[in-house]
């Protein structure tokens, strides 16, 4: 027998009993004073085996006397709010939309928990797991379902905007209180995170809010993970895998040959914070390649709106931010896309340096993005990078002509001149990464070009920045300049050296003698990407630190097989504090202590799809 199309003896009824009458009828009941079907329904809507017939049946009514649905009602709707209707059938979810269409039309004053309630659902939902007899609450990171239910939800809130314009107003609060907590999951983060950038492509007002947002979170998540830690994190996973490989193949034999295919095929980074920041800035740089590129062609405008966005974002939460490592690159890669677009950051820094209104603390920090990013991006040619120095070079002079004109001593006071001492150091960074580029040309024109840069009055002025700036810097700095005879710097490192005096401490109770090798506090934004997934985009971008041939010139000093007589001549009178830095990167982190190999980028392996 079948009814209405339906095998009436082979499926089960359908659930629509109810008690108290129609949503107008208990309603008008409720405004007398009769409460009891009132809360009836309220019991009834709140049943966890509520059946998709029943909530059709509902929301019907719900939406035919929507305008008698007051502030009074409000625990009634806050009840069908939380209505189980997204994963629910097709016809659930269209009469469930319908009925918020109907719903913040009329009562605007619902307008938020609307909001609210549709936000809810940009992470997986809570599941409870046994686990050894204790009930713990995670995510369901393995529903099949998730896409389905985000379209659902994004649906809903595409037609609230439509019927209440100025939704976007009232949604950036909600997006920032619901954003999960930074030590959720992976997923959980990743989940919240692609579905507010989602909100960005049918409500474009937001879409700067939603990036402070995010780049925010983020950056907590990067400054709790410090490069050493991740570094320290990723080896010690890889010696324990070592351990249990080798432990495998007494017992079975394996090839040495599969295992190490094994350890270079993982992409999930071993320091947990790592990890989640790994999977946010995977999908915030998938975000701006969708943005910038229409169809697979390069869109200008729409890229020059997002730039706009994400510097507006730079200069609030990210340049000020000391030793963030990773959550720059989101700017790295945005313009490696042209030419014009790094040309314009970098204009950005350089205003930024030599404003004497901004605070010095983001003038030096601005001289080291610079630097940093004139050093490591491969996609800035020569002629670009000449620009820059000149920039930089007629900036410091101009500064020691006002230090010189002053008529005082000047004197090495990193509290007065920090600007000037950032500025030294990012020139010298940029000479050590790009002085192959500049000379490799013509070698003739390269050396007249780096002799007009004046180097020398630079290094001999009163300010002395060779005392100033990092070590590593200093040091593979005057090895450089020196073989190509353009500035002799170890005489002036020699007297530092023996002008260097230890620094008493006593903040952690305790006196301790110290000698701060850093004394500019100064990091270079883009050292190597220790992140695998995020860090295929940026590995190809990406200039490494290379043992060139100049490093030799620090190399044989202490060999006990090299003779003096096969020396370049200008080991001679090399100090001895460059025997320590032998191949060194001039990095801000323990650049003493590693070779440029030993903290390049990773293997790269596989990206997780979203």
């Amino acid at each position: 027998m079948e009814i209405d199309g339906r095998d009436f003896m082979n499926s089960p009824p359908v659930k629509t009993v109810r008690f108290g009458g129609s949503v107008a009828e208990i309603l008008a009941k409720h405004k007398q004073g009769d409460s009891g079907d009132y809360e009836l329904l309220k019991h009834q809507l709140a049943d966890p085996e509520i059946k998709d017939a029943q909530i059709i049946n509902w929301l019907q009514e719900f939406r035919g006397c929507v305008t008698q649905l007051t502030k009074d009602h409000e625990q009634l709707i806050y009840t069908v709010l939380r209505l189980p209707w997204v994963g629910r059938s097709q016809a659930v979810v269209e009469e469930y939309m319908a009925f918020l269409s109907n719903l913040v039309s009329a009562q605007t004053v619902y307008l938020c928990a609307c909001l609210k309630m549709v936000v809810s659902h940009f992470t997986p939902k809570r599941v409870t797991i046994c686990e050894g007899g204790v009930d713990i609450s995670d995510s369901d990171d393995e529903d099949e379902n998730l896409p389905r239910s985000f379209n659902q939800c994004h649906q809903a809130l595409q037609l609230i905007t439509k019927y209440v314009p100025s939704t976007s107003r009232f949604l950036m609060p909600i997006l920032q209180e619901n954003f999960p907590f930074v030590q959720k999951s992976s997923r959980t983060l990743e989940c919240y995170v692609h579905n507010l950038l989602r909100l960005t492509v049918y409500i474009p007002s937001i879409r700067r809010d939603v990036l402070e947002v995010i780049i925010g979170k983020m950056l907590k998540l990067d400054v709790s993970a410090s490069r050493s830690d991740i570094e320290e994190a990723e080896e010690n996973a890889v010696q324990n895998q070592r351990a249990e490989e080798r432990t495998e193949e007494g017992l079975f034999h394996m090839d040495e040959d599969v295992s190490a295919d094994h350890t270079s095929g993982t992409a999930v980074m071993a320091h947990p914070v790592a990890e989640r920041l790994d999977t946010l800035m995977a999908v915030l740089l998938a975000y701006i390649k969708d943005v910038c590129h229409v169809n697979g062609s390069f869109h200008v405008e729409r890229t020059k709106e997002l730039y706009r966005e994400l510097l507006s974002v730079f200069d609030k939460l990210i340049l000020p931010t000391h030793a963030s490592c990773h959550v720059q690159y989101t700017l790295f890669y945005l313009c490696s896309f042209r030419l014009a677009l790094a040309e314009a950051f970098l204009d950005h820094l350089w205003k930024v340096l030599q404003s004497v209104s901004q605070p010095a603390v983001l003038r030096q920090a601005a001289a080291g993005y610079m630097g940093s990013f004139l050093a490591r991006a491969k996609f800035i040619p020569v002629l670009t990078v000449r620009a820059c120095l000149d920039l930089l070079l007629s900036w410091i002079h101009r500064y020691i002509d006002s230090q010189d004109s002053s008529g005082r001593q000047a004197c090495c006071d990193i509290s007065l001149h920090g600007p000037f001492y950032t500025a030294c150091q990012a020139v010298f960074y940029i000479l050590i990464f790009r002085h192959g580029a500049i000379l490799g040309g013509n070698m003739k024109k390269g050396l007249e070009y780096l002799q007009s840069l004046n180097l020398e009055r630079v290094v001999m002025c009163q300010l002395n920045p060779l005392k100033v700036c990092l070590p590593a810097v200093t040091s593979m700095f005057a090895a450089i300049t020196r073989k190509y005879q353009v500035v002799f710097c170890y005489t002036i490192i020699e007297k530092n050296n023996r002008n260097v005096l230890p620094v008493v401490r006593s903040s952690a109770g305790g006196d301790c003698v110290t000698t701060n090798t850093n004394p500019l506090d100064s990091f270079f934004p883009f050292d190597p990407c220790l992140l695998k997934r995020s860090g295929q985009l940026i590995e190809p971008l990406y200039q490494v630190w290379e043992e060139l041939a100049d490093t030799e010139l620090l190399a044989t000093k202490t060999s006990q097989q090299s003779s003096r007589e096969d020396e370049d001549d200008f080991l001679c009178g090399e100090p001895a504090q460059a025997e320590g830095i032998v191949g060194m990167t001039p990095s801000s982190y323990d650049s003493n202590l590693r070779s440029p190999s030993s903290v390049g980028s990773p293997p790269i392996s596989f990206q997780r799809p979203f």
